[in-house]
C-alpha cells in the first residue's frame, strides 16, 4: 500500500513462519485424528494456505511465508481448518493479531490460543454514519424531537461465500422499545453506498411551553442507542449472514446536534459463553511485519552516489556500501537492498570483487576462504538467489520432483531402518539418486547465469593470487558458494527455493538430507573425505563415490562457470517460466458475437509470452507475446462488481484477470510490469474502468478505441516515471525509521530498494549521465565521513518533520496515523 501525500509512499511486507499446532481437540468419531491445515488472512481474505497435515492433533506445519501487503487491513488472522472430505471444512479455531499489536510479536517464537470461530465473531468493515437531531412542532402545537439517522456508506466488508450483497438494518433501541428500518440491498459490492435516512421520533409529544429548546427527557436520551447491523442477503435456506454491528448511543448528541462519524463494525455479543482458553489448542508463530516509509527519489539522490562509488573506493572498507554492512546488526539486512540497487546500475560484480578480494586478502587460512557470513558471502548468496533461481530450478527441479514422487526408502543409519527395509538396498536407493543431482549439477555449468560465472571468475582470480602455494583454492573459494550455499541448500529444503510447494513429508526430508550432506562433501574437494562426516553410516556410504572421476567432474564444472568471458548463447532465446496459477478471466471478445463470461483458465508468464489454458498441461487457448503487453492496471471493482481484478491492455483489446486474492494480484501485476517495461509502445493513459454497453464506465467515451481518461501508474509506484532522455533511470533507496535517534539512523536502517519499476537497466559498468566522480582524488576520501553523515542525516531530519508520517496506513514505526478509532472519531478530528 501507497501513501502519495508529501512525496510520502508507505510499503508493507509480512514473513510469517507457520510452525506447529498442539493439544488439538479429538474428532468425535471413533478416529479421533484430524486432517488439518492452517490459513493466513489478511482480515477475513485468505492469502496462503498450507499443506494438509493427516491424521494428528499435534500438526507440524514448518512452513514460511512472504508477501508485500497492496492493501490496508485491521488484523492479521490464522485459521486451523478440518478437512472434512464429504462436507464443507469446518474451523477449529483462529488467531488474530491486531495490526497495531504486531510489533509486540516481532521476529520471535510465539505461541498462540486458538480462539473461538462463528458467525457472530467474524467481521471486518467500517460504516459511515450521521445522526442529526431535530425540534419539530406538530399542528397541534406539541414538540417532538425527531432523529435523522443516515447510512452513507460501508467499505471494506467481507465477500462471503463469493459474494457480497449487503445491506443495513438501522434499529433505535432502548428499554422498552425497539424500532427498526431497513436499506436497500446493494448487490454484488463491498463498498455499498447506501446513502438514505431513516427518522425516529426521540420523545412523546409535549407541549412547547413545557419543553425548553432541545431538552429532551433525560431518561430517554441515557438509556437510547442507535444500532447498525450489517447483513449479507442470501438465497440459501440458512437465511442472511451476520456481516458486523456498531452500536451509538444518543448522548452524543448532547454538546451539538448533529454528529458524523466512521465505525469499525463489531462482532455481536450474543451472550453466549466462549470455550476456555486452551479447550482448542494452540498455534506457534513467527511473524516480521515491515512498514517502508520512502519519499520521492531526489531525496535519496547524494546518498545513491555515495553507494555507487563504493567499488571504486580504495581501500573498499571506507566506502559507504561497506560501512553500511559494517553498521547493519545482520549483515543479511545490507545486503538484501545492497545487491538489488547494484545489480540495477549494472555495478554488483565491480562491486562484489572489490569486497571479496579485500576479504580474501585478510584471510590468513585458506581452508577457511569465504567460510563465514561476512558482507561479502552474504551479498553473492542474494546475488545467487536473485539471478540464479531459474538456473536452479531447471537443473534440481526435475529431479527433486523424482524423488518426492518415488517415495523409495533411502534410509542409511541401522538404528533408524523400519521393520522390513534392507540396508543394501536403501543404500542403492540413495547411490542412484545422488547420481542423478550430481550429474545434473555438473553437466549445467553453461546454463550458469553470467553475472555468477563473472563473480566466480573474480573470486578464482583472488584467492589463486592469494594463496599461490595452494592449488585447489581456486576451487574451493567457488566451491563454497555454488555447492555450500546454493545447491546443498536447495536440496536440503526446497520449498524455500520454491522447488517442491510445501515442507516435504518425513521420509523424503530424510532422503534430501542425506543427498545434500554427499553432494555437499563431493563439492568441496575435501582432502579427507570420510573425516568430513560425523556419523560413520555416512564415512561408508561415501565409499561409493570414492574416485577420480567424481572430483574431475566437480573441476571441470567449476572451471567452466568462473571461466573469463563466458557467455551462454542459448540465454536469450530459451524461455524462462516466471509465473504460472490459475485465475479468471473475461472473455476478450475475439468474436463479435458470443457471451463474454468468465471462466477459470491456468495462466504461464514466461520471458516470451503471456498465455493460459483450460488447465495445466494443456495447449494453449490464447497467447499474448510480451513486445504485445501495452500496460497492465488495476480495473475498478464498480466495472464487474468484483474485486483483484487488473487488465492486461493490447494493441486491440484488453484482458479483464480476476486473481484469487490481493496479494496475488499485486504479484502478477508486479512481473508483468517489469517483463514488459522496455515495449517501446507502452500506454501514458488507460482506461481503469471496463468498457461496457457501449461505453467506456470511467469516462463514458463511446469510441471502443478512445484514449485513456488516466495516467499509467506502471504498475508499482506512480511517482517513479521512466527518464527517457537517460541511460538509466531512477531507483528510490527507501528508509525504515524505528524509534530512536540518529545512532539508529546510521545503523543499517537505510533501506534500498531496486529493481526499480519504471525504469531501464544500465548495462554492466556503464554510468549514467549525471554520476560523475573522481574516488581517487584524496580530498574525496577525506571527505566521505562528512558525505555519509550529511546523507543519511538529511534523510533522518525529513522523517522528523511533523505529519511527515501521520497519513493512514503509516502505523509502527514511532508515529501513530490518523485513523479512526474502534469506537468512532468525529469528523474533522
Amino acid at each position: 500500500m501507497a501513501v502519495e501525500e508529501e512525496g510520502l509512499r508507505v510499503f508493507q511486507s509480512v514473513k510469517i513462519k507457520i510452525g506447529e499446532a498442539k493439544n488439538l481437540p479429538t474428532y468425535p468419531g471413533p478416529n479421533k485424528m484430524r486432517d488439518c491445515y492452517c490459513t493466513v488472512n489478511l482480515d477475513r481474505e485468505e492469502v496462503f494456505r498450507t499443506k494438509i497435515v493427516e491424521k494428528s492433533l499435534c500438526p507440524f506445519y514448518g512452513e514460511d511465508f512472504y508477501c508485500e501487503i497492496p492493501r490496508s487491513f485491521r488484523h492479521l488472522s490464522f485459521y486451523v481448518f478440518d478437512r472434512d472430505v464429504f462436507r464443507r471444512d469446518s474451523i477449529i479455531g483462529k488467531v488474530a493479531i491486531q495490526k497495531e499489536d504486531l510489533p509486540k510479536y516481532h521476529n520471535r517464537d510465539t505461541w498462540f490460543q486458538l480462539q473461538h470461530v462463528d458467525a457472530d465473531s467474524e467481521v471486518q468493515g467500517k460504516v459511515h454514519l450521521e445522526l442529526r437531531l431535530s425540534e419539530v412542532i406538530t399542528d397541534t402545537g406539541a414538540v417532538c424531537h425527531k432523529l435523522a439517522t443516515r447510512i452513507l456508506e460501508c467499505q471494506g466488508l467481507p465477500i462471503v461465500n463469493g459474494q457480497c450483497d449487503p445491506y443495513a438494518t438501522v434499529t433505535l433501541a432502548g428499554p422498552c422499545r425497539s424500532e427498526a428500518k431497513k436499506t436497500k440491498v446493494k448487490k454484488k459490492t463491498n463498498n455499498p453506498q447506501f446513502d438514505e435516512v431513516f427518522y425516529f421520533e426521540v420523545t412523546r409529544p409535549c407541549s412547547y411551553s413545557r419543553k425548553s429548546h432541545f431538552d429532551f427527557e433525560e431518561e430517554d436520551v441515557d438509556k437510547l442507542e442507535i444500532r447498525v447491523d450489517l447483513w449479507n442477503a442470501s438465497n440459501l435456506k440458512f437465511g442472511d449472514e451476520f456481516l458486523g454491528e456498531l452500536r451509538v448511543p444518543l448522548n452524543v448528541l448532547r454538546q451539538s446536534s448533529c454528529y458524523e462519524a466512521w465505525y469499525f463494525l463489531q462482532p455481536r455479543d450474543n451472550g453466549s459463553k466462549s470455550l476456555k482458553p486452551g479447550d482448542l489448542g494452540s498455534l506457534r508463530l513467527n511473524v516480521v511485519y515491515t512498514e517502508d516509509h520512502v519519499f520521492s527519489s531526489n531525496y535519496y539522490r547524494p546518498l545513491r552516489d555515495l553507494l555507487l562509488r563504493s567499488a571504486d573506493v580504495e581501500p573498499v572498507s571506507a566506502s559507504a556500501a561497506h560501512v553500511l554492512g559494517e553498521v547493519c546488526r545482520e549483515k543479511q539486512e545490507a545486503a538484501v537492498p545492497l545487491v538489488r540497487f547494484f545489480l540495477h546500475y549494472g555495478r554488483v560484480v565491480p562491486f562484489i570483487s572489490a569486497i571479496a578480494s579485500a576479504e580474501v586478502q585478510r584471510t590468513q587460512d585458506p581452508n577457511t576462504i569465504f567460510r563465514g557470513n561476512s558482507l561479502t558471502s552474504k551479498c553473492i548468496d542474494e546475488t545467487m538467489k536473485l539471478a540464479g533461481m531459474h538456473y536452479l530450478h531447471v537443473t534440481l527441479k526435475p529431479a527433486i520432483e523424482e524423488i518426492c514422487q518415488g517415495h523409495r526408502p533411502c534410509e542409511i543409519d541401522p538404528v533408524k531402518l523400519k521393520d522390513g527395509e534392507n540396508l543394501e538396498n536403501n543404500m542403492e536407493n540413495l547411490r542412484q539418486y545422488v547420481d542423478r543431482i550430481f550429474s545434473v549439477i555438473t553437466k549445467s555449468g553453461v546454463s550458469c547465469p553470467t553475472v555468477m560465472c563473472d563473480i566466480f571468475f573474480s573470486l578464482r582470480e583472488a584467492a589463486a593470487k592469494r594463496f599461490q602455494d595452494d592449488l585447489d583454492v581456486r576451487y574451493t573459494a567457488v566451491s563454497s558458494f555454488i555447492f555450500l550455499r546454493f545447491f546443498a541448500p536447495a536440496i536440503l529444503s526446497p520449498n524455500l527455493f520454491q522447488l517442491t510447494p510445501h515442507h516435504t513429508d518425513p521420509q523424503t526430508s530424510r532422503t534430501l538430507t542425506l543427498i545434500s550432506k554427499t553432494i555437499q562433501t563431493l563439492g568441496s574437494l575435501s582432502k579427507s573425505k570420510s573425516a568430513s562426516f560425523k556419523e560413520s553410516y555416512m564415512a561408508a556410504f561415501y565409499e561409493f563415490f570414492n574416485e577420480q572421476k567424481y572430483a574431475d567432474a566437480v573441476k571441470n564444472f567449476l572451471d567452466l562457470i568462473s571461466s573469463s568471458g563466458r557467455r551462454d548463447p542459448k540465454s536469450v532465446e530459451q524461455p524462462i517460466l516466471l509465473k504460472e496459477g490459475f485465475m479468471i478471466k473475461r472473455a476478450q471478445g475475439r468474436k463479435r458475437f458470443g457471451m463474454k463470461n468468465f471462466k477459470k483458465r491456468w495462466f504461464r508468464l514466461t520471458n516470451h509470452e503471456f498465455t493460459y489454458q483450460r488447465s495445466k498441461g494443456d495447449q494453449p487457448l490464447c497467447s499474448i507475446p510480451i513486445e504485445n503487453i501495452l500496460a497492465v492496471e488495476r480495473l475498478e471493482e464498480e466495472s464487474f462488481k468484483m474485486k483483484n481484478m487488473f487488465q492486461v491492455i493490447q494493441p486491440e483489446r484488453a484482458l479483464y484477470i480476476q486473481a484469487n486474492n490481493c496479494v496475488e494480484a499485486k504479484a502478477w501485476i508486479d512481473i508483468l510490469t517489469k517483463v514488459s517495461q522496455s515495449n517501446q509502445k507502452r500506454l501514458a493513459v488507460y482506461h481503469p474502468s471496463a468498457y461496457l454497453n457501449g461505453h467506456w464506465l470511467c469516462c463514458r467515451a463511446s469510441s471502443d478505441t478512445a484514449p485513456g481518461c488516466s495516467p499509467c501508474t506502471g504498475g508499482l509506484w506512480q511517482q517513479i516515471r521512466v527518464r527517457r532522455a537517460r541511460a538509466g533511470g531512477v531507483l528510490d533507496v527507501h528508509h525504515r525509521r524505528p524509534p530512536g535517534d540518529l545512532q539508529d539512523t546510521e545503523a543499517g536502517h537505510c533501506w534500498c530498494r531496486g529493481p526499480g519499476a519504471g525504469t531501464r537497466p544500465v548495462q554492466e559498468g556503464q554510468v549514467q549521465e549525471d554520476q560523475v566522480w573522481e574516488p581517487g582524488a584524496p580530498h574525496w576520501r577525506q571527505e566521505l565521513p562528512e558525505l555519509y553523515q550529511a546523507a543519511v542525516g538529511d534523510l533522518h531530519a525529513f522523517h522528523l518533520k511533523p505529519n511527515v508520517l501521520s497519513q493512514d496506513g503509516a502505523l509502527g514505526c514511532g508515529r501513530k496515523a490518523t485513523v479512526f478509532g474502534l469506537e468512532g472519531t468525529e469528523k474533522g478530528q
